[in-house]
């Protein structure tokens, strides 16, 4: 599937949900591009994704406000607020940022929700290239439980499709390179939005831009993993993930049960990774403005796993206040690497005091990747036997998180690990 060349590995960038919910502004926008430019640019970091509500010029944290009007075109498309994103004036809509951005040697993403404005529905507003208006293509009764701002569009009507066509045209036209659409992967009051997902998919494969396509919320149902894996490159497997030790725990068997179905341009996507300076104007996740609440363990292991699964990788936090440990949670050259690199990615083995073990393949290599996990609330010793890998040994034991200690196992290994620590391991085998 073409769309699948698009994301061959999973994506890094920045979202702006983590920090500034639905609040964010222009200049920060800009100034996080920058300091990924800067900083990260060189390790595979490229996406800078705006999230929710940019078309609401009153918001002010991740707290929707119901009903607000919203801006919008002649033709039933939200645009950006001018007061938030100036260099949207005179109908540029995010083109002048989106090449910002690009100047910048990055990527330039949006979030949007699936449907159409309720205000277009209640105007009854055009759309564009149609006869259509919006009242004949919404859904009244498909909403989203947590956000006013859409109706749903019912796929069975004419001008459905044109109406999404119009959308990514206008995306296309703009320079959009990723879009999150939201409300459309799991949902609190309906399945999955199957058929929404299909018009947008075809929506995007005609407006003549490579776009990479995420869904959220989650967990996505694995039972659409085939549908899912056909028309995006990413799906939410959780619903929003925030620096709570029991969300991280829940991800160890999410990551289980979707380790099968990760495969090049379509990535299972455990969520943003809500590391350093968070919460700015944001109140979700049970907490305000702050440094994320994962011990410095516990950082190190959202890390390994999201890595060793293959996730794409979302900051979440104002990458400019960024302090020297957070910024080496992410230029790690060979956690990053295993990101990219490693293959069929599985959990070896959970005991019941939570000692966990994910093993990996190298790509087009018979090494390994292993991962030692204590998910536990003690201090415990974490074991690996090599003979349950098939693999030749001794080996040599490289850890990515510490690239000085080598060791050669024989046969098995044990180490001591705090609770909710981790360690990671690159085998080569020595035969």
């Amino acid at each position: 599937m073409e769309h699948h060349l698009w994301a061959q590995y999973p994506p890094r960038g920045w979202n702006s949900w983590d920090c500034y919910g639905a609040a964010v502004r222009e200049e920060e926008i800009i100034g996080n591009a920058e300091y990924m430019s800067t900083h990260l640019k060189e390790h595979g970091w490229e996406y800078i994704v705006v999230d929710i509500q940019w078309y609401e010029a009153g918001a002010v944290s991740s707290a929707y406000r119901k009903f607000e009007p919203l801006e919008m075109d002649n033709y039933s498309r939200l645009i950006p607020a001018v007061n938030r994103f100036p260099s949207s004036k005179d109908g540029q809509g995010f083109r002048l940022l989106a090449d910002r951005v690009h100047q910048l040697g990055l990527k330039f993403g949006i979030h949007i929700m699936r449907g159409i404005p309720r205000q277009a529905v209640h105007q009854n507003t055009a759309i564009k290239g149609t006869h259509i208006t919006a009242r004949q293509i919404a859904h009244p009764n498909s909403i989203c439980p947590w956000n006013t701002d859409m109706y749903g569009v019912d796929a069975s009507q004419e001008g459905a499709q044109q109406y999404y066509n119009s959308l990514f045209e206008m995306y296309a036209e703009w320079g959009v390179d990723f879009v999150k659409v939201d409300d459309i992967a799991a949902s609190r009051l309906y399945d999955t939005h199957l058929e929404e997902i299909e018009l947008i998919r075809r929506a995007i494969d005609q407006c003549g831009r490579p776009m990479v396509l995420s869904l959220s919320p989650g967990p996505a149902p694995l039972q659409y993993q085939q549908q899912l894996r056909d028309h995006a490159n990413m799906w939410r497997v959780t619903d929003d993930f925030w620096d709570i030790w029991s969300l991280l725990y829940a991800m160890f068997e999410r990551c289980e049960k979707w380790s099968p179905y990760v495969g090049e341009g379509s990535w299972p996507d455990c969520d943003m990774l809500p590391l350093g300076h968070i919460g700015i104007r944001s109140v979700d996740g049970g907490g305000a403005d702050r440094w994320t609440r994962f011990t410095p363990d516990e950082q190190r292991t959202m890390m390994t796993l999201w890595s060793i699964f293959r996730s794409p990788l979302m900051f979440g936090g104002e990458l400019r206040d960024n302090d020297e440990w957070t910024l080496s949670l992410l230029n790690n050259p060979l956690i990053l690497e295993m990101n990219h690199k490693s293959r069929q990615a599985y959990q070896l083995s959970r005991d019941e005091q939570d000692r966990i073990i994910w093993v990996a393949e190298e790509d087009g290599t018979h090494n390994r990747y292993i991962a030692l996990f204590n998910a536990g609330e003690e201090q415990n010793t974490v074991t690996l036997d090599l003979s349950l890998l098939d693999i030749t040994v001794p080996v040599n034991l490289h850890n990515l998180w510490q690239p000085t200690e080598q060791l050669t196992v024989q046969e098995q290994w044990e180490i001591e690990l705090p609770p909710h620590g981790c360690v990671v391991y690159r085998l080569e085998s020595l035969a």
